[in-house]
């Protein structure tokens, strides 16, 4: 009776034991798929579903193209603030490279005021549209660089989803401009500075 006591208890705690270890793994291997997984997310017809809480990501900067320095019909109007998801930004420290995953946001903002307290200059208005683009190498293997372009809109409402742009529109004038894997690094310091010194 006692030797039957002593087995089933042993069954038990060996049955406890490979379902600590299952659970264990599990979680393991979901955090790590986690932790690699890009920020992007596509619906069936590959379509990027508009990002949330991108201002909670690392903020790059903000170029200004103003319509009144374009003839009245800059390519891209206004300012533009860039944000880069910080798993994207935290590879590029690394490495000096953007990871596969990586989604960059551009915000679109229009020009406000000219005139403040501290001076004359070109001051944001209102939020006039959401751009995005997104490295993906399984998803987009015949885009230059595996890198994909999306707009959701020019005017608020903004889409909530947005098909990948013609390569010609967009994909081809980065890979003829821009300074490091068609991302515009050039006109981002806090890229340039968090870039690793070879």
């Amino acid at each position: 009776m006692k030797q039957s006591d002593s087995k089933r208890q042993k069954n038990q705690y060996f049955r406890k034991a490979v379902s600590f270890a299952f659970v264990g793994y599990v979680t393991l291997n979901t955090l790590a798929y986690a932790a690699d997984s890009s920020p992007a997310l596509f619906n069936v017809n590959n379509e990027l579903l508009q990002p949330k809480d991108y201002r909670e990501w690392v903020y790059v900067g903000t170029p200004v193209t103003p319509n009144d320095m374009n003839d009245g019909k800059a390519i891209v109007p206004e300012f533009h603030n860039i944000y880069i998801d910080p798993e994207g930004f935290a590879h590029w420290k690394k490495t000096g490279e953007f990871r596969d995953g990586t989604m960059v946001v551009k915000e679109l903002l229009s020009v406000g005021a000219k005139k403040a307290l501290t001076g004359n200059g070109y001051f944001m208005g209102e939020f006039t549209g959401l751009e995005a683009a997104v490295k993906d190498s399984k998803r987009f293997p015949d885009e230059p660089g595996n890198w994909a372009y999306f707009m959701f809109g020019m005017e608020y409402p903004l889409a909530r989803k947005a098909a990948p742009k013609p390569t010609a529109e967009c994909n081809s004038c980065h890979e003829a401009n821009a300074k490091d894997d068609w991302v515009f690094t050039q006109y981002y310091p806090v890229l340039q500075a968090a870039k690793p010194k070879k």
